[in-house]
């Protein structure tokens, strides 16, 4: 069925219900705080925000005496918007509440734009972005390369993870092992495993412990699976995670941190595993080639494309075999498809 466009009618009539409901959301939530900072709140203490329903957060008590415990918190008015992963100063209320009273630095974001094209965090505080791709569906270096360019873009460390390793077969071995050298090469952490027969996964434990970790890749390599084998009991859902924490009626959340059972954090959200790159410039990409950066402004023109020009120095570094011609060949269709705008 084809797409239905609506009219400019419908888009103002849509985001004018939206606007009102927003504003009934937000009066009401005034009232609540003011009526828990009309009573006696606890001292300022650290948490986590591990999960984000409209215009409240869970925060999850870091030290004192309610350490571990998990509280629905309001946020005053002059915070800036909170992400799951982002850690504050609150104090508890009544009742299982709270309310956030400042946001503490952050040391790294992921973002990705919004439905009108603008930038928004939607995790904070990540220490690694896995890159899980598989036998089948097969890979493509350009799409592990565009992972990897927002990894770098993010300022997070990177694992690349083949997943279903009891895939590999004599058909797509050597292909696979081509791919796999090239990111060798490069020093990029890399790691084979497979959630169905229990390859490795003790390994990759390994990796998530002592970070907060984000799972990205296509449709089909197997995250889901990943995730529950990891999180065992645990239904990663978005629409279950309420029941989690036993507070059923909200079941909305962009995104849930969840704790290993060895060790370390997950932030989990389909908008986060399908994480892509539509919102890096020329620079970015360039900056995301690794091993391209030394060579950028060594060619003899200076608007040099990289693709026929004398002097180039890319070009000259891929006859030399100093650059793989696998991450050329990503490296020019990435920068083909940004908008010309940022070419």
């Amino acid at each position: 069925m084809a797409k239905r466009h609506l009219s400019r009618r419908q888009n103002w009539r849509i985001e004018k219900i939206q606007e009102e409901r927003a504003a009934r959301a937000a009066k009401r939530e005034s009232r609540m705080l003011d009526e828990l900072e009309g009573g006696d709140l606890g001292p300022e203490q650290t948490g986590l925000v591990i999960a984000h329903f409209g215009v409240q957060v869970e925060v999850e008590a870091l030290d004192g005496e309610q350490s571990g415990g998990v509280f629905r918190c309001h946020l005053r008015a002059n915070l800036p918007p909170l992400v799951t992963g982002d850690r504050v100063v609150w104090r508890s209320g009544n009742q299982g509440h709270g309310v956030i009273v400042a946001q503490l630095p952050r040391h790294s974001e992921l973002c990705r734009p919004d439905s009108r094209g603008q930038l928004k965090p939607v995790a904070a505080n990540v220490d690694q972005i896995i890159i899980v791709f598989a036998p089948l569906p097969e890979p493509h270096a350009n799409l592990i390369d565009r992972y990897l360019i927002a990894a770098e873009h993010a300022g997070i460390r990177p694992l690349l993870l083949l997943n279903k390793a009891d895939l590999i077969d004599e058909q797509n071995s050597v292909f696979l092992d081509s791919l796999l050298s090239t990111y060798r090469q490069l020093d990029y952490s890399l790691l084979e495993v497979s959630a169905h027969d229990g390859t490795a996964m003790n390994q990759l434990a390994d990796r998530l412990d002592g970070r907060i970790s984000v799972f990205v890749g296509q449709s089909g390599v197997g995250k889901s699976s990943l995730i529950n084998s990891l999180l065992p009991g645990v239904d990663t859902r978005v629409g279950a995670l309420s029941e989690v924490t036993g507070k059923g009626t909200h079941t909305t959340t962009t995104a849930r941190l969840f704790h290993f059972p060895r060790g370390g954090d997950l932030i989990d959200s389909p908008g986060i595993r399908e994480f892509g790159l539509g919102h890096v410039s020329r620079s970015d990409v360039e900056d995301g080639f690794i091993e391209f950066r030394e060579l950028f402004g060594h060619c003899r023109f200076r608007d040099c494309k990289h693709d026929r020009e004398p002097g180039c120095a890319l070009l000259q570094a891929l006859e030399d075999g100093r650059i793989q011609p696998q991450r050329m060949a990503s490296y020019r269709h990435i920068l083909a498809s940004l908008p010309e705008t940022e070419y």
